[in-house]
């Protein structure tokens, strides 16, 4: 097998054709709206948690590891101690947090965080693997593409770590470059399991660590569940035919539509908030930011919460929720002991049942 060439020899000028200039146009004014979309929530743990939610949920089911909304917004509200799906779910959530904190202080992608986050995924610290690479086989059963050796692996791998934090090596938009780092990390395969999903994770973390957004909340996951078949021919079609054009592409369209799709997401949740903040405050003198907080933190929140959050009793804790549940704001579910009660507006909105005003 040919061995992986670096990103960084390849020719600039390939990427600067007049289709790829409108796509990336197109495409970096809708993520410049969604990253000020994004900023007019003024908590902005909530769009981290929520959307994270959704994101763990969406890049596991690329990997066949399938959930429930109900099933992980109870986990979310408790120790996870659902089905393994869930918790690899919870784990990916983890594994996201735990990279976007470290590009918020170090300002960087090593492949020390890199190595983090794919031990948070899996619970393990196992490191690059030292087995054969995986070979990739077409419909017909023929072998298409063979994974680097282990013994490449470190210096591929420190050569992606250069591309990603040197700007001045390859002189190209991030939006670009993002599409060829995505590119290099799937075709190095670095790890024994969890490449996929520690590859997108490294997405939204890049987009952040060059400030194309202030938090992680573009999440294209969901755009490959969908189109998952184009995702792997154009990755392939860069191996057979040298197509990366077509893979930016690709890449590009998946950033603007899902920017798009979490604007609107995110514009029904800032109206949920802004109903019930009203609402509440109009009906009940029990009305803090407070409440409100932890009501569209948690999809299914629950007595210790707005205990613990709000200071109160849990006799008091208990009767806000209760008679917000009468009032229709709030759902209350009973699984074994425990009361979860659901944002049923949220809960419409991340579940796709519902997004309008």
């Amino acid at each position: 097998m040919q061995p992986l060439p670096s990103l960084s020899h390849l020719d600039t000028e390939r990427f600067e054709t007049v289709a790829l200039f409108k796509r990336l146009n197109a495409t970096t004014r809708r993520l410049a709206e969604l990253k000020g979309v994004a900023s007019t929530i003024p908590n902005q743990s909530i769009l981290i948690n929520t959307l994270g939610i959704q994101e763990a949920k969406d890049s596991s089911a690329i990997e066949n590891i399938i959930t429930t909304h109900d099933e992980l917004f109870r986990d979310d509200a408790t120790e996870p101690k659902g089905s393994l799906q869930a918790k690899e779910v919870h784990r990916y959530r983890e594994a996201l947090f735990t990279g976007y904190n470290a590009v918020r202080q170090d300002h960087l992608i090593t492949n020390r965080h890199i190595q983090t986050i794919q031990a948070t995924l899996e619970k393990n610290a196992a490191g690059f693997r030292r087995i054969p690479g995986t070979a990739l086989r077409n419909g017909y059963g023929d072998t298409v593409y063979t994974t680097p050796s282990p013994e490449q692996i470190p210096d591929l791998m420190a050569d992606l770590e250069t591309f990603i934090n040197d700007d001045e090596l390859f002189a190209l938009d991030p939006l670009i470059k993002m599409a060829l780092i995505h590119y290099q990390f799937e075709s190095i395969h670095p790890f024994y399991d969890g490449n996929g999903r520690t590859g997108r994770i490294l997405n939204v973390l890049y987009l952040v660590k060059n400030a194309l957004l202030d938090i992680p909340v573009l999440y294209m996951s969901r755009h490959i569940v969908r189109t998952k078949d184009e995702y792997y021919r154009r990755l392939q079609a860069v191996r057979d035919n040298d197509a990366w054009e077509d893979w930016v592409e690709y890449m590009l369209i998946a950033v603007e539509q899902t920017a798009g799709e979490t604007i609107a997401t995110i514009r029904a949740i800032k109206a949920a908030i802004q109903r019930y903040k009203h609402q509440i405050r109009d009906r009940h003198r029990f009305y803090s930011q407070d409440l409100i907080n932890n009501l569209f933190m948690h999809p299914y929140t629950k007595i210790a919460f707005v205990q613990d959050e709000l200071q109160v009793t849990r006799i008091t804790a208990t009767k806000y929720l209760d008679e917000l549940v009468a009032d229709g704001f709030l759902r209350k579910e009973r699984v074994g002991r425990t009361n979860f009660y659901v944002n049923v507006a949220l809960n419409d909105i991340l579940t796709g049942d519902k997004m309008t005003d």
